[in-house]
């Protein structure tokens, strides 16, 4: 089966609450690109929160969906109670490049783990819920390099496959163009490079 080149992600933070016998669990729904940088909020959450019993978290990294980075963590909650619940909603809205928290204060009354499987996942669904949820897409980057004559050929194949130029330069005495295209959509253009002659066509990278 094709993997999907589009993603989803939040644009910026948003928190959400919930409340159960005393106990309150603040959630919080960061936009974050790797482990470090996640890290570093949650550390941030134990300083400001002195009173807080449990930091649970989850997150989730990257753009290709076979590689994912995950990981979720209860934080001394009983098993699966708190971070497999705030990771659920990270699938629920099919987002990535994410870090899900949520702070308890304690209430002083046990909650049961049916009872904090609900809060958790209410505080970051409330989060994420306020989001904006933003789509972007995996791209493929290609440099295409050719005598200066053929420019308007290279360009209208460009505008045709929907590439789009970051780049134009020379090296010697050829032209080139360095431009991005969406990954369902890179190996027809690029066909359409090799197909003509006078082209020499090179993938860069992809992301």
């Amino acid at each position: 089966m094709k993997n999907k080149d589009s993603y989803l992600y939040i644009k910026e933070a948003t928190e959400g609450f919930y409340k159960e016998k005393g106990s309150k669990f603040f959630g919080h729904a960061i936009p974050c690109n790797n482990e470090t940088d996640a890290k570093h909020y949650i550390n941030e959450f134990r300083k400001r929160n002195p009173n807080a019993c449990h930091v649970c978290f989850a997150w989730r990294f990257g753009t290709d969906e076979t590689k994912y980075l995950e990981r979720f963590s209860d934080d001394g909650e009983p098993s699966n109670s708190a971070g497999k619940p705030i990771f659920a909603q990270i699938q629920s809205f099919d987002v990535t490049n994410v870090l899900l928290a949520v702070v308890r204060v304690y209430g002083g009354t046990n909650l049961g783990v049916g009872g904090l499987i609900t809060a958790y996942k209410t505080a970051v669904k409330e989060a994420l819920g306020k989001a904006e949820i933003m789509k972007d897409y995996i791209c493929d980057f290609y440099k295409v390099s050719f005598d200066y004559p053929l420019t308007g050929s290279a360009m209208a194949i460009l505008r045709k496959g929907q590439g789009q130029i970051t780049e134009q330069g020379y090296e010697g005495a050829l032209a080139t163009v360095t431009f991005k295209i969406r990954q369902s959509e890179s190996k027809a253009l690029e066909f359409e490079f090799e197909k003509l002659p006078g082209f020499n066509i090179k993938h860069l990278k992809t992301e």
